[in-house]
Order: C-alpha cells, then structure tokens, then sequence
C-alpha cells in the first residue's frame, strides 16, 4: 500500500450533475442518500434497512467492531454489494481513531485470513487512484465526507474531533497539494449526520467552535451544526460554494432510516459511506446507472 506523498498528512471544465438513480432498481432499498459527483466517481450512503441484523443492529449494520456478529455483518456487506453492483473486491476501511489523519492508496492493501483487506490503522480519511475499487468507512452520527475529481475519489469521517482538527482541511490538501489537482476541480458533499436540531455539546467545546467557525457551526447555546463547520473548512480551502452538496437529514431524529449513537447508545449498527470510480468512465454505464449527461 503506497500511502502517498508523506503518505499520512498532518494536518477541469466543470460537470452539470444529476442525481444518481439505479436503472430499474433504485439500490433495493439498502441507500438512503446518494450525492451528487461528477462521473466517473460514485457514491453511496447506505440506511438502517434491509440487512439480517437482529437486536441493537437492526438491520443493515455493516460494522465489524459494534459487537454484531460477523457473519450478519458479512452478509449485509454482500447485500450492498449486490444491489449497488458493485465488484466483487473487499472495500477498503480505515480504522476510524476520530482524528485528521489521511492515507492515499495506490495499491490494493494485503488480504487477511477472511478474504477481506487490512483495515488502513490511524486514519479517518481515505483516497484512492484506483479504479472499480470501493472505499468505505462507517457511521453513526458523525459527519461523511465524499470527495471526486477526474482520476480520484476519497471519503472521511469527521465527528468533532476531526471536525476542529481539521480533517476536511487534509483531505483537500492531499488532493490538491500531493496530487496537483486544482481546488476548482473538486466536488465534495457532506451526507447525513446529526444535526444542530439534536446535537449539544458542553460550553468548553461550544465556545472554542464559536471562536472558529463563529455563529455558523454555533446558530444556539450549546448547540454545533458540524456539517456546517466542515462546509467552512472547505470553502477556506478553495472549493467553489456550487460544487459543495450539502444533505439535510438528521441521524438522530430519523430513527426508522438511520443508525444513532447519540439516540441509541453502545452498541448500535453503522451505515455505511462508500465512494467509488468506475473504469467504464463516461463511454458505458458503471454500476447500473444510467449514462451521464453529454455536452
């Protein structure tokens, strides 16, 4: 596994883009919200539904360390798989230490004794060159990054650790910085987290996000919006306002479509945010997807 320029960071004429929307099957129930990135890159959020989970995962958790068994897990990983059509290859994941760390995967990383791939350790954050090769990290209240430009996509994970460290901020700059791409180039979103409807936290952290990110991550006492706060960080760094998307739903109101650990405690499942760039590029229809718009 080549992680990249420093490998682990510290801290193009543009697309019209369409909503994503599986041809004669709309993701067999198992996505909840798909956002908005210029072909070939495609991504996914998968809900709490149609998996065979039982109990406290109910029913599509595709998280190993939540306690599930991992065989449920396996299967509603395959699941996914199957009704997205995606290949038939391991997803890359990252162990998720709510930090700002990001690796670059230019090669595929070794197997384990299941068949599945070496979780990358220390990072929140994940972009590949490769194509036809998932990446995913998983979620339950935090905040998913999807990130896309021509030859690369990434995804990160940024609950409010990540968030104030400013894992938004090292994605970027591996994308631009260690891979030349221009900032104007890249589309991000930010899909479904708790929002500033459920999400208080205590006056400490309240008052250092209102001295930096101001009344925008901080609308209310004690309140932080972090989807907000990750947007901020984005535009800082360059990213047009036009081509950041950003997803309304809240994890933690939505209780019959999304997992929440702040609503549910430990455990809880995880959804899934997966990310992908399809070899077919804009000549075929990757994944069952329909062509992208010409001219």
């Amino acid at each position: 596994m080549d992680l990249g320029p420093s490998a682990v960071h510290p801290p193009s004429p543009h697309l019209t883009l369409e909503p994503q929307s599986k041809a004669g099957n709309p993701d067999a129930g198992v996505v909840a919200w798909r956002p908005k990135l210029p072909p070939p890159a495609y991504g996914w959020f998968t809900g709490r539904t149609g998996g065979v989970s039982g109990a406290a995962w109910c029913s599509l958790n595709l998280a190993y360390h939540v306690q599930d068994a991992p065989e449920a897990v396996r299967l509603n990983r395959a699941r996914v798989q199957a009704a997205l059509s995606l290949p038939v290859v391991p997803w890359i994941t990252a162990e998720q230490v709510h930090g700002p760390r990001v690796a670059l995967i230019r090669q595929a990383p070794v197997r384990t004794v299941t068949g599945e791939y070496a979780v990358v350790r220390g990072v929140d954050g994940l972009i590949t060159t490769l194509a036809d090769q998932p990446l995913a990290l998983f979620f339950a209240d935090c905040v998913p990054l999807f990130f896309a430009a021509r030859g690369v996509v990434g995804v990160a994970h940024a609950g409010w650790r990540g968030t104030w460290q400013g894992i938004a901020r090292q994605m970027i700059q591996l994308l631009t910085e260690g891979l030349g791409i221009p900032v104007e180039d890249l589309w991000v979103a930010l899909g479904p987290a708790i929002g500033p409807c459920c999400y208080t936290v205590d006056g400490a952290l309240w008052n250092a996000f209102r001295r930096r990110f101001g009344r925008v991550a901080t609308p209310r006492p004690t309140v932080l919006d972090l989807r907000a706060a990750n947007r901020e960080l984005c535009l800082e760094m360059g990213v047009p306002p036009a081509q950041i998307e950003v997803c309304p739903d809240c994890t933690a109101c939505q209780a019959e479509r999304y997992f929440s650990h702040r609503r549910e405690g430990y455990p809880t499942g995880r959804m899934a945010a997966l990310v992908m760039q399809s070899s077919e590029g804009r000549q075929g229809s990757p994944l069952g997807l329909p062509n992208p718009p010409q001219g």
